[in-house]
């Protein structure tokens, strides 16, 4: 079981960031490059928790996601995907630095069927790298 954990900051605020996580508007698509719009659906949502799928034609899983704005925390489960079993996910911290936001990221893949085993086994490699990248620009890293 891959676990990653990653830092850094973001231009965002606090709140900005939050906003960004937890959009699931059709925008979503265009500011995460990860999501294409034929694998973005939201089953259903309320004031601090969506059930979302998303992704692309190469992995696509179906998070519960809920969020705590004032204790800056955005956590999506995975309860079904392509690739990844269910309990994997993302925890995403928020704390107020200056103007912006130090972001801590822990991410945890079981991996489901070869597809997954194999991302799963290289994760640990190339992981922090692309998963930095994949983060970046919708968060506005510094």
């Amino acid at each position: 079981m891959p676990v990653l954990k990653l830092q850094f900051d973001s231009k965002l605020s606090p709140a900005q960031a939050l906003s960004v996580l937890t959009d699931f508007s059709p925008a979503r698509s265009t500011v995460w490059p990860g999501v294409d719009d034929e694998h973005l659906k939201v089953h259903e949502q309320g004031p601090d928790w969506a059930d979302v799928t998303e992704g692309n034609k190469t992995t696509w899983e179906r998070e519960r996601y809920s969020w705590d704005a004032a204790a800056g925390t955005v956590t999506a489960t995975t309860t079904d995907s392509n690739v990844w079993a269910p309990g994997s996910g993302w925890v995403y911290r928020l704390t107020p630095d200056g103007t912006g936001t130090t972001i801590d990221v822990t991410l945890t893949r079981h991996g489901k069927g070869v597809k997954g085993k194999l991302i799963g086994a290289l994760l640990p490699v190339i992981g922090k790298s692309a998963v930095t990248k994949a983060l970046a620009g919708p968060l506005q890293a510094e």
